[in-house]
């Protein structure tokens, strides 16, 4: 679900941006070399609100993947540590009941590595949607404030 909530946000931001382009550059290509204040402090806006976007975006994609990434990281490593413990314990079994322990053990830690490996998809579509969220925001309102609202 989390990259379909991706691929929609994207299309909307993509057609919205569509539309304001548009609706844009029809207004630099009317005002000419005798743009009015008000072309002026549209046109000022524009470049403002896209480094803003840009900083937002990239500020939000570096803090998800700190996030995602040392969380993800640190279980990896707690996963691995006990399914080493597990399969040296195996190793060192003495009877056949601490030889199944030491399996059910070792069975749990693959399967609890096999779930952190499965949350990295999760993680990445996170990161994805952190750093979408500024751009698509700026890109519908500008298409709602310009009267450019895309038929979605």
């Amino acid at each position: 679900m989390l990259w379909t909530d991706v691929a929609l946000k994207t299309q909307e931001m993509l057609l919205s941006s569509g539309s304001v382009i548009q609706i844009r550059t029809e207004r630099m290509a009317k005002a000419g070399l005798a743009p009015s204040a008000a072309d002026l402090a549209e046109f000022q806006l524009m470049s403002h609100e896209k480094l803003a976007a840009a900083s937002e975006s990239g500020t939000a994609i570096v803090n998800q993947l700190h996030t995602a990434s040392y969380s993800l990281m640190n279980r990896s490593v707690r996963d691995w540590l006990s399914g080493v413990t597990a399969l040296m314990g195996l190793a060192t079994s003495l009877t056949p009941a601490q030889a199944a322990a030491h399996s059910h053990e070792l069975l749990n830690a693959g399967n609890r590595a096999v779930a952190t490996a499965t949350q990295l998809g999760s993680a990445s579509a996170r990161v994805v949607q952190r750093g979408l969220k500024p751009i698509h925001a700026k890109a519908t309102a500008n298409a709602r404030r310009l009267g450019a609202q895309p038929e979605a």
